[in-house]
């Protein structure tokens, strides 16, 4: 087995912006400070953005999950040093990953600053940290991932291909950006960086939970309901891009839906086309001689971290647009046992070897322009090889808290909630 991974997460090292901002723009660049409770967090002007300890739990006892803040000394090193990523990746027998960032936000909001050059400034210094340095530092190992310049659709194009250059055809973007004050997907507002993606073949990334909002039915419902819903906002986003103008007009416009699962792709490609027959005459949609669950599966590419629905259900979603995740350090990763938890999936339900190849890493090749094998020969990228590579590096599962944090948990779901700041406590 040959593992790629479409979705994992970088928590950025304290030296990010070091040598890639202009020297004007440097004393004024985000900075990890130490909070009064101990804990590690970016301070940007007035914004303070935690590192939320749902974000980077791996390898750590689920009585620890919560959305306290912590420091970079509780979490593992492979969560923000690229060298100890690497080993835990050979560990867990993933050849390579892509990541999403955490601190700026998955569209970089937080960068959308009055300043817009500075704002500019600090996106073009994100993305070169990492291109150069974090998927740099181990070619083939790492898709690489831009951030967008979410304010301006002109400078996000050109950036789209200013990063293209350098290899990256991945652009995370938000699942809905007239929640964070933007043109809607309907907008022309957008046509210039659709047009960079289809020049570029790079893929429109959009991760769940990036819109700022995540279903959440009362004040008082509980965390397990709102993690519950998460996939609710991809699935609502996968909506609105299909029968938005974006996809008709630009024929060769590609989308990814990150962590929002796959088993809920069938039913939701019957309803698309029975919307199309019953109403398309008075809507005006217009697909041409292709049904929209077509353009679903030529467009959309979707990923699982475990889905056995899905993976029995893979024909029905379109086995050419279906991809694997470990979504690591998160909380819903299965680092480091991906492996058997796939195998035994695959094994249920008889998938066959070209099957298995598509979902675990030909699709991810495919879609985000990436070969790992210009870089590492095929026989030393399987499962064995990459975790007799690992040897006896630490995997162990062990508690990392050094914080009192009494009753922390709660309270910090309460504080999120009163804040109306969830989505952005599991995004950032």
């Amino acid at each position: 087995m040959i593992l790629i991974s479409v979705d994992d997460h970088v928590i950025e090292p304290p030296d990010l912006f070091d040598g890639h901002l202009p020297d004007r723009f440097a004393d004024r660049a985000p900075r990890i400070v130490k909070a009064r409770d101990g804990a590690d967090v970016w301070r940007f002007g007035k914004v303070t953005v935690p590192n939320v300890a749902l974000n980077a739990v791996a390898g750590r006892p689920k009585s620890e999950y919560g959305l306290e803040p912590q420091s970079l000394d509780e979490i593992r090193p492979g969560c923000w040093q690229v060298d100890e990523r690497v080993k835990d990746m050979n560990a867990g027998g993933i050849l390579a990953e892509m990541n999403f960032p955490s601190f700026p936000g998955f569209a970089a909001r937080l960068f959308a600053v009055e300043d817009e050059e500075f704002g500019h400034a600090l996106v073009r210094a994100y993305n070169d940290w990492h291109i150069d340095e974090w998927c740099g530092a181990h070619p083939g190992r790492f898709i690489p991932m831009a951030l967008p310049v979410i304010w301006d659709a002109e400078k996000c194009a050109a950036e789209v291909r200013r990063v293209a250059e350098k290899g990256c055809h991945s652009l995370t973007f938000t699942e809905n950006p007239h929640t964070l004050g933007y043109p809607s997907f309907h907008n022309e507002f957008w046509n210039p960086l659709w047009e960079a993606l289809v020049d570029t073949s790079t893929v429109l990334s959009i991760h769940l939970g990036s819109s700022g909002k995540l279903a959440i039915p009362a004040p008082d419902s509980p965390p397990d309901v709102m993690i519950t819903l998460q996939p609710m906002n991809i699935c609502s986003a996968a909506a609105d891009l299909l029968w938005s103008p974006a996809l008709k007009r630009h024929p060769d416009l590609r989308i990814a839906l990150s962590e929002g699962g796959s088993g809920w792709v069938p039913y939701f490609l019957d309803r698309i086309d029975r919307t199309y027959e019953m109403h398309h005459e008075w809507t005006g949609q217009d697909f041409g001689n292709q049904l929209p669950s077509e353009v679903f599966r030529e467009r959309f590419l979707t990923c699982f971290i475990s889905d056995p629905v899905g993976i029995e259900l893979r024909h029905q979603i379109g086995i050419d647009s279906l991809s694997w995740e470990c979504d690591y350090p998160h909380s819903d990763s299965n680092w480091p046992h991906d492996p058997e938890v796939l195998t035994a999936q695959f094994e249920q339900f008889d998938v066959p070897d070209d099957d298995i190849d598509k979902i675990t890493h030909l699709n991810a090749m495919r879609w985000y322009s990436f070969d790992p094998f210009a870089h590492l020969p095929r026989e030393a990228s399987t499962v064995g090889a990459l975790r007799a590579v690992a040897g006896d590096h630490d995997v162990s599962i062990r508690a990392r808290n050094t914080l009192d944090r009494s009753g922390e948990k709660i309270r910090g779901w309460d504080r999120a909630i009163d804040d109306g700041a969830v989505s952005a406590a599991f995004q950032d």
